[in-house]
């Protein structure tokens, strides 16, 4: 009984971690990573997902972020903006199939948000 008990305790993390998916950021961008925001496929329920406590620097510095199993599924549009206001969105970015992302591979389809570009 004993054991069966440590077994069942030794079990309890491994089953909390399977709640969760986990995907490695590199930020091979130019420009640092400010915020990011996931969402449903094909939905506009945008949810800031939290980073660290300073942007994530371009040039290779990454973080790892993780995905509720619950909430949304396993295909997701993710919404990244970056300190010189570019925003770069990826739609139906499957979080269950690709553990990394690299942002710089896909910087040239991210666009300048223009409610933050500067005015004439």
């Amino acid at each position: 009984m004993r054991s069966l008990l440590m077994v069942l305790i030794a079990a309890v993390p491994a089953i909390a971690d399977a709640q969760s998916y986990y995907l490695d950021i590199y930020n091979t961008a130019p420009s640092s990573l400010v915020e990011l925001a996931a969402a449903p496929a094909g939905s506009t329920a945008f949810q800031a997902i939290p980073l660290a406590a300073q942007p994530v620097h371009g040039g290779g510095d990454s973080v790892t972020v993780a995905f509720d199993k619950n909430d949304g599924g396993c295909v997701r549009d993710l919404r990244l903006t970056f300190a010189d206001r570019r925003v770069l969105e990826q739609r139906n970015f499957n979080v269950c199939k690709f553990r990394s992302y690299h942002t710089g591979r896909y910087w040239r389809s991210a666009q300048v948000d223009r409610k933050f570009a500067a005015k004439p």
